[in-house]
């Protein structure tokens, strides 16, 4: 070896210079993971962030590093600190609980850093396998295709792109939309994701059309095909009906079947918003209400919502694969498919989405469903929907409140309306009993807006959710309502 060269047993490198060493500290941080995941059913629900910790995080970056110690006492304070959708009495927005088995998925997951972008490899039959398993569970034919993904919001730009280029032709990935007027249409209560794929597809959040819903807020029927035919009359090229499985403001299931039936008469490709209302396939109170989902074009969901995949874990499904691979292949010279050693295995993940750099998502996905099965997965999501129902129960039980929409699925809307106060006051004591729930460490639920009013909303996704914390949910709202009035 020349004077000039570093021996190797010296060279520079971020490996551990003491194994024995790191395998304690990483034994240490396991424990307090699995620590805050076995006391997550106790202690506050929500805890704020401390001023002194946020200072510390407005730090600049050090020059040097702090070292192993200080970065995991910085980690192991953070852990108190999440928004608490770990907690049972976490209702407010629609995350799934997690699970502490995802950890272990998780730890060989960094240990491989395996990039699924492509290539043959181990990582990529896992995901394989996931795609083979998720076209079982909604029935699609076995040439569908599928991706796993971040969310449900990158899931519905890959669906509609799929759509987008098949009704223009596949060279519009080289011309652009130009002035084709493409048209969509979905309820006035589905999720904002979908608007901005029609922005970021280049289609504007304006050719999206917003049909009204009944008073179960799922899409009108007649209003669609009202639409449709005005915009056909127009001049305008209608290509995709997207419908909404699980809204997110009440939990409401359009009528899927026929939408289906709509988009077949109206040669539209039927893309389902599933974010987390899809999983309810798995479930035998909601399995017949989403019949539906086997006759879609594409769906959209999230496993890290009501399968409690820990985050983030979303999936694209898509029934014709070959305008799925042709809206994304675009292999360079430097990637091209091989029949043998690591470029083979193809077709890959690139080919049917934006990203070549993509993390090994998929093994926490397989490992949850490999372990618990579909089965518990299903009666989970059941019991949260029969605890939503009781929620329910409750507060018509109550001349004090009103439910303000049906109880479709796992959320209850409703307000307090103690006498005596008009709708503004009625708004704003609404609004102080969901801060002061959420202050107090009790509950974290939500407001939302229905009908001009604001409402408390309770969302249930989470599997250590037990009957009883709507009984302590319920409580507090009153005492809250009895020392604000």
């Amino acid at each position: 070896m020349g004077a000039d060269k570093t021996p190797d047993n010296t060279a520079p490198s971020l490996d551990p210079t003491d194994w024995e060493a790191f395998r304690a500290r990483a034994h240490a941080m396991l424990d307090a993971a699995v620590d805050k995941m076995e006391g997550a059913r106790g202690g506050r629900v929500w805890t704020p962030v401390p001023d002194g910790m946020k200072t510390d995080l407005r730090n600049g970056l050090p020059e040097d590093g702090r070292g192993g110690a200080a970065t995991d006492a910085q980690i192991t304070a953070l852990l108190q600190h999440g928004v608490g959708n770990t907690h049972p009495r976490f209702f407010g927005w629609v995350h799934g609980a997690g699970t502490p088995s995802n950890v272990i998925a998780d730890i060989a997951a960094a240990a491989m850093n395996a990039n699924l972008g492509g290539r043959d490899h181990g990582a990529m039959y896992i995901e394989k396998q996931v795609v083979d398993w998720v076209r079982d569970l909604f029935e699609f034919p076995q040439s569908a295709s599928g991706l796993v993904v971040s969310g449900t919001s990158i899931a519905t730009i890959i669906a509609l792109k799929s759509a987008r280029d098949r009704a223009l032709g596949f060279d519009v990935r080289k011309t652009g939309v130009q002035s084709a007027k493409l048209v969509g249409y979905t309820s006035d209560q589905s999720h904002s994701c979908v608007a901005r794929a029609f922005d970021m597809l280049g289609l504007g959040s304006d050719a999206l059309r917003r049909i009204p819903v009944n008073d179960a807020f799922e899409m009108d029927m007649d209003a669609l095909c009202a639409t449709i035919g005005a915009d056909r009359a127009a001049g305008l090229h209608p290509f995709a009906v997207i419908g909404t499985a699980g809204a997110v403001n009440v939990g409401a299931i359009d009528d899927l079947e026929a939408i289906a039936d709509i988009a077949a008469a109206e040669s539209l490709w039927f893309h389902i918003d599933g974010a987390f209302g899809a999983l309810g396939v798995l479930s035998d109170r909601l399995r017949d209400r989403l019949s539906g989902i086997k006759r879609a074009d594409s769906l959209a969901f999230d496993f890290h919502k009501w399968a409690h995949v820990n985050y983030d874990a979303g999936f694209v499904l898509i029934r014709d694969e070959d305008a799925h691979r042709r809206a994304f292949s675009d292999r360079p010279d430097y990637l091209l498919p091989a029949t043998q050693g690591l470029a083979a295995g193809n077709p890959w993940p690139v080919d049917y989405g934006p990203e070549l750099s993509r993390g090994f998502r998929a093994l926490k996905i397989w490992a949850h469903l490999n372990e618990h099965g579909p089965a518990k997965i299903g009666a989970l999501i059941t019991q949260n929907c029969d605890q939503a129902a009781y929620l329910g129960r409750l507060v018509d039980a109550d001349a004090g409140f009103d439910r303000l929409a049906p109880v479709a699925m796992n959320i209850c809307c409703f307000r307090a309306v103690p006498t005596g106060l008009d709708n503004a006051a009625l708004d704003a004591l609404n609004d102080r009993i969901v801060v002061a729930l959420q202050v107090s460490g009790i509950a974290a639920p939500s407001t939302t807006r229905l009908g001009g009013k604001v409402a408390i909303r309770v969302n249930i996704t989470n599997h250590r959710t037990r009957f009883s914390d709507m009984d302590v949910l319920f409580n507090a709202i009153r005492e809250v309502v009895a020392n604000h009035v």
